[in-house]
């Protein structure tokens, strides 16, 4: 590692920053209403080398890419988060442990996955001593610990959820089986909800509590303690098969994290807000394309210690997000506009 880059990325102007946009998320998440909006649009070192194999190597370009960039993290006015995050087979990533043929479609690490060919209720856990995914992430998370630098985040890979996981491996025979033979997608829905639960410790574990940040750490950073679920696939389900099956496997992720945590969702899931609004842990909502259009549904009927975090695009501008919520418990995903 250069001494250069560590002495940047260890700069106490950069963790001062860095800290008082935290306070910043902190104090809204605290039910403070912040003094201006909070814009939120981190930055991701970029590394050269191929971090499938040289993890240690990608690393250090990354972080060198970031000392470059640390000057984004002095922005007043926007949280620019310097994030060190690679998700090995992108959503995939837990596919591949479980045994799924995971593929690059076209050659540009476009991931997908072939279902797997066993019958539901018969999953078992992998080995992770001897999965070279598993040990893929764990040289990435290593490296990153061993180059001793404060002020970027670590973005951990795509750990999903355990819906996501099931439909990825089943497709729509899981949710068939939710219908047709119960206990056996229980059996596969814990089995699975196991692993994810792990691996957040292991980071948990082993790295800063201030510098983890789950899947798209540069755009959905919360403050120290608070975790992260993907909840793509519950616009699949019924409201009641989510009360059922889902919501205690989902609440068990996020009490892994001291403070619980946050959910992302991109399609139509309104049907699960009352649940969502008792679920303790829960506490954000990442909103992007489709699901951003129910955000004023979303703010009436949630918590009020519940935030959003909303991405803005040409159905849902800046100014849209802002005049439905009153910037109230609300996080724009998105650069300052100009004053």
């Amino acid at each position: 590692m250069k001494p250069r880059t560590v002495a940047i990325l260890n700069d106490p102007r950069l963790l001062d920053a860095r800290a008082h946009h935290l306070a910043r998320l902190m104090a809204l998440y605290n039910g403070q209403q912040p003094d201006r909006v909070i814009y939120l649009n981190g930055y991701n070192g970029v590394g050269q080398a191929d971090p499938y194999m040289e993890p240690e190597r990608w690393v250090e370009q990354a972080l060198d890419d970031l000392a470059e960039n640390a000057f984004k993290l002095l922005d007043p006015c926007t949280f620019r988060p310097l994030v060190i995050e690679f998700g090995p087979y992108g959503v995939h990533f837990i596919d591949r442990m479980f045994g799924a043929q995971v593929f690059d479609l076209d050659g540009t690490r476009n991931w997908q996955t072939h279902y797997v060919n066993m019958t539901v209720g018969e999953l078992n856990p992998p080995d992770l001593e001897r999965d070279e995914t598993w040990a893929l992430a764990r040289r990435v998370a290593l490296a990153f610990l061993d180059a001793g630098v404060s002020a970027p985040l670590f973005g951990l890979p795509t750990i999903a959820s355990t819906l996501n996981i099931a439909v990825n491996l089943y497709g729509q025979r899981i949710l068939v089986a939710l219908l047709d033979e119960p206990e056996a997608a229980r059996h596969d829905l814990r089995v699975i909800n196991d692993l994810l639960c792990t691996l957040h410790r292991w980071y948990l574990e082993r790295m800063p509590l201030e510098q983890i940040q789950p899947v798209v750490g540069r755009a959905r950073t919360q403050p120290p303690g608070y975790g992260q679920l993907c909840g793509c696939t519950t616009q699949l389900v019924s409201a009641s098969q989510y009360q059922t099956f889902i919501a205690p496997l989902d609440d068990q992720l996020l009490s892994v994290y001291p403070r619980g945590g946050m959910i992302h969702l991109c399609g139509a899931h309104t049907q699960h807000i009352a649940v969502w609004r008792e679920m303790r842990s829960l506490r954000a909502v990442q909103m992007t394309d489709r699901a951003v259009d129910d955000l004023g549904i979303y703010y009436r009927e949630l918590r009020e210690d519940q935030i959003l975090y909303a991405n803005p695009y040409d159905k849902m501008p800046i100014e849209r997000i802002l005049e439905t919520t009153g910037a109230r418990r609300t996080v724009v995903v998105a650069d300052a506009p100009e004053p």
